[in-house]
């Protein structure tokens, strides 16, 4: 039996090409005649139950994120899945695991099964490129993350003023040198969350003995992956600074898991050096100290973003929005401050 995979090698084209041919996909005329030249010269009839399930695919929705081991993310998705469920959508989960190749193969996917909507959480500012999805009229909502140059609607947490809170937060609570281990250099979230702690910096001249010359401020800066590793690894470097942080805000809980364990291979510990970390973790008020956090709205980002794009889908012709959700701080014992004469 002649398959759509015979006709696509005959027509030089790929198996997708062939399948939006025969159900009305958007393909050059020039490609559309090789296809269905080469079905004719194969004997190939298109499968009119395929043809149907296919057409079916339009209640899929694609949902594309970092890193799924992070919580943030897992709430994230259940947030997405719950706003879909109700129009009885599905949701296929795209792990990128920050890699923009890998993110780019899986928008292709997208594109190839024709998926009714996307929403992305950008694996990089810079390179993520979603313009294919956009011209082929897919929907498309980014969250936490917002890509440069893309016109698509967005939910975002604001991490700038996040980051500005946590780091005064520090400040006020008697820390003088005060760190900053963020995400990856091109993802919107680190640098979002930097600005607000150089912000904040910016700011502690009134705060007597709080200003960090821009010498330090910089070296107190480190950039990692946004995993337990990296912030093991930018921790143990500050620490081998001549003239070490007292504290650190940390742009995310995975990496703070990190921080807390080469603290505690150097000897130290919360209050008397403060961890302030950027993402609440379940465990966060169980530990002793307490891990004062940012909680972040993860699960009612999915589910905006996904109220939107339902918006879109339903073809909504509406300006494109920009929904700006805010940080909540919890202050708990590992902030609670620097020990006398330290």
């Amino acid at each position: 039996m002649v398959t759509i995979h015979d006709v696509a090698r005959a027509a030089g084209v790929s198996p997708a090409t062939v399948s939006r041919v025969f159900n009305g996909g958007n393909v050059t005329p020039a490609r559309a005649l090789s296809v269905q030249q080469a079905a004719a010269a194969l004997g190939f009839a298109p499968n009119r139950v395929a043809r149907s399930l296919r057409k079916q695919q339009s209640s899929v929705i694609g949902l594309v994120i970092p890193d799924i081991g992070n919580p943030f993310f897992t709430s994230l998705a259940r947030g997405v899945e719950d706003a879909a469920q109700r129009t009885s959508l599905s949701v296929v989960l795209c792990n990128s695991d920050e890699d923009t190749e890998k993110e780019r193969r899986y928008l292709q996917v997208a594109l190839g099964e024709q998926m009714a909507g996307v929403i992305v959480a950008a694996a990089d500012r810079d390179r993520t490129d979603l313009g294919p999805l956009i011209e082929r009229g897919i929907p498309v909502v980014a969250v936490d993350r917002r890509p440069h140059e893309a016109d698509v609607d967005a939910v975002m947490v604001d991490n700038r003023h996040g980051g500005e809170v946590a780091t005064r937060h520090l400040l006020k609570a008697g820390y003088s040198r005060v760190a900053c281990i963020t995400g990856p250099e091109g993802a919107s979230t680190s640098e979002d969350r930097l600005a607000g702690y150089r912000s904040a910096l910016g700011s502690a001249a009134g705060l007597e003995g709080q200003a960090l010359s821009p010498e330090t401020a910089r070296a107190y800066v480190r950039h990692a992956d946004f995993r337990v590793e990296g912030g093991r690894l930018a921790m143990r470097e500050l620490l081998a600074l001549p003239e070490p942080p007292d504290a650190v805000f940390v742009a995310n809980n995975l990496m703070t898991i990190g921080v807390l364990e080469a603290l505690r291979e150097a000897g130290q510990e919360p209050p008397g050096f403060g961890v302030l970390s950027f993402g609440d973790i379940p465990w966060a008020s169980l530990v002793r100290p307490s891990l004062t956090t940012v909680e972040l709205p993860s699960y009612e980002l999915g589910r905006t973003a996904a109220d939107l794009l339902l918006q879109r889908m339903s073809g909504s012709s509406a300006a494109l929005q920009t929904v700006v959700l805010r940080t909540t701080l919890h202050a708990r014992e590992s902030t609670a401050g620097p020990e006398p004469g330290a």
